[in-house]
Formats: C-alpha cells, structure tokens, sequence
C-alpha cells in the first residue's frame, strides 16, 4: 500500500496515478484511490470514477471518495444502528447527538479512515497494490493519525460498553421481575465496536509495516514544498508510519536552455542539493519539468516510463 501525499500544486495525483498504472501495465492487480476534493483522478485516467471501484484497464481499477459524502454515509450507518438499540423516548437526542458530531472537527476524517480501512482489507485477496492519493499534507497527517487514536477511543468504548452490561445484569438481579426480561440477543453495539476495533487494529499495523505499506512524498524544488514535507516526515516518524521516497517533480532539466531557465535551473539546483541532504534516509527522485501539463492516459505514459527508469536523477 501506498500513500501518496505533497503540498497542493505538486502534482501528487498525477504521480499517483501514473505509478498505479504502472504496476498495472506489468500485470499487477492495482486499485487507485483518491481522497482529493479536486477529483482529477478522473482527468489523468480519461475514465469516470464514483466511490466504488471502477475498472479503467484489465489490471487497474480506480475510485474517488468525496470526504463529505463519505462523512454523510458513514453518520447514516451509525444512526440506523443506534436506532436499533435506542428507547423511543431518546431517539431524538441521541439523534441530534449525531447530527452535532457531523459537523465537529476530525469527522471527515474517520469517515475516510474507515473507507481506507475496507479498502485495506481487500489488499492481497484482491488487489496486489492499493495507491491512495490523499488530500493536501495537513488533512493527509490528520488522517494518518487517526489509526492510533482510534484504536485507543474505540477500545474505551468497549471497556464502557462492557461495564454497563455488567450494571445491567447486576440491576436485573436486584430488581427480579420488575427489570423486565434479559435481551437474548448479543449486544449489537458492543458487536459493532469490536468490529472496528478488529479492524482498526489491523490498519494501524499495515500503515506502520514497511513491508506492506510507505508514504511518498512529492515535493518541488522550492522552499515551501519542502520544508512543509520535512515537518511531516518527522510527524510520520513519530507515529511509525515508514516513509518510502521523495519524489522530486518539475526538475528542469539539462537540455532546457534560454537565460530564464538557466537561472531557474541554478535555484532549483540549490534546492535539489536541500532535498537530498534534509531527507538522507529516504530514497529520492528527480522527475524532469515536462513540455506540457499531462492530460489524460496517453501522456501520463510518459510519467510511468519516467518512474520506471533509473535514469531520471534520483537513486530509484
């Protein structure tokens, strides 16, 4: 699994998905997901992509999650299961409940993260790789974190849940027949939670395997690019999440010539020798400047033969 993420502009989705194409080209069964509001995914693909996988090629299937239907969808799954479980008499309030934390800080971003974590587990059955192309790099460090924090809330949850079990029982055997009778149903809540937790647990430790998943960061050579991915290389270390390349996009390259380019190739030159030193731990890439913007499949070829070579600057 790989995740890709960058400051906007860098051409994050554009290298996402020509490095999705090319596990497909060699046959590998790839999924591409993007979480990016721009949606241009679909543009670099020439394909019409929703929320569920679609098949571009034999090998390459593609999707984009749009955070906020992905936040509406899932706040609908939990209100039709708390209904299931809720008295009449509180169903409004805890209705109401839900609406609020909709709208509160970190919701779009659980939604998403347990889109990711579906997607996670059909890696190996059925795909061979999964490319997320995320948000831009503060969304994308919110969502990485979220596998650890989850994990821990859901597992308070539990511990609580279980605990008013406990009262239950212990109030039924006080009060007799006056309690009314015990459910002789599981509880579905407590159910559901450990579901998640199952496999929330199991994502932490995917995102945080260097044998089965990296972050790529994609950067340009200039300042902000990258001293915004060096803050977040080291959010990422913190959380154990491996960090797997920098790419570096829109190098210009040796060929270009005029006074202009000749100067912007000595900043870029001075950046490049930045990149290399801020980030000695981490395999990098140079991907040249190219003519035009690419635009659909038959240009985004020329990015999958770029990253398939080792001739275009970097160390592989």
């Amino acid at each position: 699994m790989l995740f890709f993420g960058g400051k906007g502009g860098v051409g994050k989705t554009t290298l996402a998905s020509a490095t999705a194409v090319l596990f497909a080209d060699r046959g590998e069964r790839t999924l591409l997901v993007s979480t990016d509001p721009a949606h241009s995914t679909s543009d670099a693909l020439g394909a019409r992509l929703g929320s569920d996988p679609t098949q571009v090629s034999p090998s390459l299937w593609a999707a984009e999650i749009d955070p906020a239907e992905a936040a509406d969808h899932y706040i609908a799954e939990v209100k039709a299961r708390i209904a299931e479980t809720t008295p009449p008499r509180l169903a409004a309030e805890v209705e109401r409940q839900i609406d609020i934390a909709r709208v509160s800080p970190g919701a779009e971003e659980a939604a998403l993260f347990d889109r990711f974590t579906r997607f996670m587990a059909d890696a190996g059955a059925r795909y061979d790789h999964v490319v997320f192309d995320t948000a831009p790099l503060g969304h994308t460090l919110r969502l990485m974190a979220l596998p650890e924090q989850l994990t821990a809330w859901i597992a308070g949850l539990i511990g609580r849940r279980r605990r008013l079990g406990v009262v239950q029982r212990m109030w039924r055997n006080v009060a007799g027949a006056a309690a009314g009778s015990e459910p002789s149903d599981a509880d579905p809540v407590l159910a559901a939670l450990e579901e998640r937790k199952t496999r929330f647990a199991a994502a932490r430790a995917t995102v945080t395997d260097c044998q089965r998943a990296a972050f790529i960061f994609v950067v340009t050579p200039e300042w902000l690019p990258v001293v915004e991915t060096d803050r977040a290389v080291q959010t990422l270390r913190r959380y154990g999440i491996p960090v797997g390349a920098v790419l570096v996009n829109r190098v210009v390259p040796d060929e270009a010539d005029g006074a202009f380019v000749a100067r912007l190739r000595r900043d870029q030159a001075a950046m490049r020798a930045e990149i290399v030193s801020r980030f000695a731990a981490v395999p990098v890439k140079e991907i040249p400047l190219l003519e035009r913007d690419v635009r659909g499949p038959d240009e985004l070829q020329t990015l999958v033969s770029l990253l398939a070579s080792d001739g275009s600057g970097g160390d592989g």
